[in-house]
């Protein structure tokens, strides 16, 4: 059976991941040399591939992520997330706390890594709530659902920029698209979760309440509003201009590398110098941001020596035209692969990474949008949070409730977010 190395290889990838609780860099080595010995390539050829495979996924991703994590580490430490949040909590008022939230979600998350982004607007919301008297996940989770719309969809976060690097996407128009197709998402998890916020009410833990650094000044709101949305500006931007009016200066401001650079280089400045920070301060900084985006850069390397491990062994090819006889639309099948490992595996960017090692050979199959692919792999990617992902126990600690209750509100506002996220993609594959 020729699918049978690859069958066998993603059930060594889950076990040891999972079960023998090995880290996910080692387990994709391991895994990459298994499927590529029994796949008839010897020690040195797969070694070769697994070697390529990582320099060509991680050539193009580093500059992007590495900035990112830069720019979201500036953001964060500067009390520009602070002020954002609470000055939208200000202008929207009580009743449309969650829009507020939504929002903040959605500008706080685009820079930032889910856990940071998570990190710092957590306390926020359990400040809020302690000062309005609402419900903590009435407060929290349509922040929490942009939040993860921004992880699965958007780039420059780490699997979709990843995902659209492998599949020949555009990172403006899948910018663009994860929009059009998150907002709807993270409404519907608003409006079905909507009696679960209001029932479980668990007690606020005081310990998580953010402290105000006030040994440097807060830009102002317009500036801490300009940085952080400054890459979805550039990149967004330019894709939409260049359709109408393309020119050489707007498509070099819309290379995500060069967008990330700018949005850096004005966060060093704005966020950082212009508040009193020296240079030197904001220099260790930068080094911290990168620091904490290792691990996620070795996964990325991982599923690159994946990928390159099936194309080198032709299992790739040879998956590409029994799923194209399935008569399956690429995209449901996509969401299905993403879901199906994120289950089994926890990590939303090993899932996704992983389908889109399997989906490769059928980016273009059927005239289907490779910024849509990116999508469906992406919604994929979030459904179904349970015990086996990270994510599931911040949020049961951070909110103070039992499993059952996170699997209640936690894990129905991911498998929401993904199902309707999936429907978007699905109605806008009919438009475009």
């Amino acid at each position: 059976m020729v699918f049978f190395p690859i069958i066998l290889g993603i059930i060594l990838l889950v076990l040891l991941v999972t079960v023998v609780k090995l880290d996910t860099f080692i387990s994709f080595m391991l895994v990459c040399l298994f499927v590529g010995i029994t796949g008839g390539l010897t020690v040195a050829e797969a070694v070769d591939a697994i070697q390529h495979g990582i320099g060509d996924t991680l050539g193009s991703l580093v500059i992007i992520l590495g900035f990112g994590a830069m720019l979201g580490k500036l953001v964060a430490e500067s009390g520009a997330a602070n002020k954002i949040t609470n000055r939208l909590v200000a202008s929207f008022g009580i009743k449309n706390i969650q829009l507020a939230l939504i929002v903040t979600g959605f500008i706080v998350g685009i820079p930032m890594f889910y856990t940071v982004g998570f990190v710092i607007l957590v306390p926020l919301v359990i400040a809020i709530a302690a000062n309005t008297k609402l419900p903590l996940l009435y407060v929290g989770l349509p922040m929490l659902a942009s939040l993860s719309v921004t992880h699965g969809f958007l780039p420059p976060h780490p699997a979709p920029t990843a995902i659209a690097e492998m599949y020949g996407a555009d990172l403006g128009l899948t910018l663009i698209y994860g929009i059009i197709t998150g907002i709807p998402a993270i409404l519907a998890a608003k409006f079905l979760l909507r009696k679960t916020m209001q029932r479980i009410q668990p007690p606020l833990l005081k310990e998580y309440v953010v402290e105000t650094d006030n040994r440097y000044p807060v830009p102002s709101l317009t500036i801490c509003l300009l940085v952080a949305l400054l890459p979805v500006v550039l990149i967004g931007g330019a894709s939409l201009v260049s359709t109408f009016a393309p020119h050489p200066v707007i498509t070099a401001l819309g290379n995500p590398a060069i967008a990330m650079l700018l949005s850096v280089l004005a966060a060093i400045y704005f966020l950082g110098v212009r508040t009193g920070r020296g240079i030197a301060v904001v220099t260790k900084t930068l080094a911290s941001a990168i620091s904490s985006i290792a691990v996620v850069l070795l996964i990325i390397a991982g599923a690159g020596a994946f990928k390159a491990i099936m194309v080198a062994t032709q299992v790739s090819e040879q998956i590409g035209e029994v799923l194209g006889g399935l008569g399956m639309s690429p995209l449901i099948l996509a969401w299905i692969i993403a879901a199906l490992i994120r289950v089994s595996v926890g990590s939303a960017t090993v899932s996704a990474l992983t389908a889109a090692s399997i989906m490769l050979p059928m980016v273009g199959a059927k005239g289907v949008s490779p910024e849509l692919l990116v999508l469906a792999t992406g919604a994929g990617s979030i459904t179904f949070s349970h015990i086996n992902d990270g994510g599931f126990w911040l949020f049961k600690e951070y909110f103070n409730v039992s499993i059952r209750e996170t699997l209640m509100s936690w894990t129905v506002m991911e498998t929401t977010v993904s199902i309707v996220g999936l429907i978007g993609v699905l109605i806008l594959d009919q438009i475009i």
